[in-house]
């Protein structure tokens, strides 16, 4: 099958991620995949598919949305005309042509999918005001308008119905992980920072993500000299709190880290793995952390509730995230046969429902089904 994936390459986000093992794992399948993305100067990225790229002009793009120019219309549409795909899969990037991508599809007949990434408290919750709330007030009105809108959770499929998504237009697709690359295994992570126990976070630097509630219960909890806590990512938040959590309270910052390989070692090496958001998705980096047997806490937003619940995680409340992690950080430093548990239950859990191999085998049903629907309603319509 020719499929044109429109999504990002950079910068570094869950929805790189997204992208880059999906359409890896399509061209490993036989696919035919060309990569529509905003393109500007960039390094060569680990592991990125060797296929035919095509680059749309933007005057901006940051992790959470993208503002492309005004030629960037004309580019997709004269594209998708060159390429001939039997179907789009657009990873939306919350951009403005995520809203014009079902008129240029319908012009050329082409089935289209999405995916809608963008993250939500989960549960009843409100959503969090700011970007994530615009973004769902701003796309169920046109998502109806793809073929199919593929999300992670059925929370998500229906929080979008409630918002009049049709409800037969929603797929629950969870992510996958590769359990091969992500895995137990030998590191030398603890012996860098001589450590005894090993706490991660891992992901962006930004409000949504709550990390100060981590921080200030790591510095309230009074860890043991050998118990370290490694903040992996980057963000804007790092450069205001980095000077307050330093390594004399056993936390070090690593920033971003490029290289997948480093990220697997410092994984594989972790005790516990640690996510205050506030709201997600479903969170790809948690599901790697379970995947290499990491014990994993993670607040009850978006589907990371429903990837720990039966005893496969820990399960935080958004709303106090600091005194549990106060009491549960000594609990996991001083109880090792504890988190050993919960690492393999972690690990066990991804291998049930989360393998990217399963999740490629229902996309690619999808694409199937959405395919010969498409053809049905021309034949009529002839």
């Amino acid at each position: 099958m020719r499929i044109a994936w429109i999504g990002k390459k950079s910068p570094f986000c869950g929805n790189v991620t997204y992208s880059r093992e999906i359409t890896n794992a399509l061209l490993e399948q036989g696919h035919q995949v060309s990569f529509l993305h905003f393109a500007q100067e960039e390094s060569k990225l680990d592991n990125w598919p060797n296929c035919q790229e095509v680059p749309l002009p933007f005057i901006y793009k940051s992790q959470v949305y993208t503002i492309p120019t005004f030629r960037a219309t004309k580019v997709l549409t004269q594209s998708l005309r060159r390429i001939k795909p039997d179907i789009v899969h657009a990873s939306l990037t919350l951009s403005p042509l995520d809203f014009v991508l079902p008129e240029i599809c319908e012009e050329l007949n082409l089935p289209l999918v999405a995916t809608f990434h963008t993250p939500f408290a989960g549960k009843g919750a409100k959503l969090v005001s700011g970007t994530q709330l615009l973004a769902y007030q701003l796309y169920a009105p046109f998502l109806g308008n793809y073929n199919r809108v593929i999300v992670f959770s059925q929370i998500q499929r229906e929080l979008l119905a409630r918002m009049g998504v049709p409800s037969e237009n929603i797929a629950v697709i969870p992510n996958g992980v590769d359990v091969n690359k992500y895995s137990p295994g030998i590191s030398q992570v603890k012996a860098e920072f001589d450590a005894d126990r090993l706490f991660v976070y891992q992901g962006r630097l930004a409000p949504e993500k709550n990390v100060e509630a981590l921080l200030r219960a790591w510095k309230q909890a009074e860890m043991a000299t050998g118990s370290k806590l490694l903040i992996v990512g980057d963000g804007p938040l790092k450069s205001s709190l980095e000077p307050f959590y330093s390594s004399e309270h056993g936390i070090h910052w690593l920033g971003f880290v490029a290289d997948e390989n480093r990220r697997i070692e410092i994984l594989r090496c972790a005790d516990v793995y640690i996510l205050p958001s506030l709201v997600e998705g479903l969170s790809l980096s948690l599901l790697e952390a379970m995947a290499c047997g990491v014990a994993c806490l993670a607040t009850d937003v978006g589907a990371d509730g429903e990837v720990l619940e039966k005893g496969a995680g820990v399960i935080l409340n958004p709303k106090s995230v600091r005194p549990q992690l106060r009491t549960l950080l000594p609990l996991f430093q001083d109880h090792p046969e504890l988190t050993t548990l919960l690492g393999q239950k972690a690990r066990k859990r991804v291998l049930e429902r989360y393998t990217l191999s399963t999740n490629i085998a229902q996309l690619e049903l999808l694409y199937e089904e959405v395919v010969q629907q498409q053809s049905l309603q021309l034949t009529r319509g002839a």
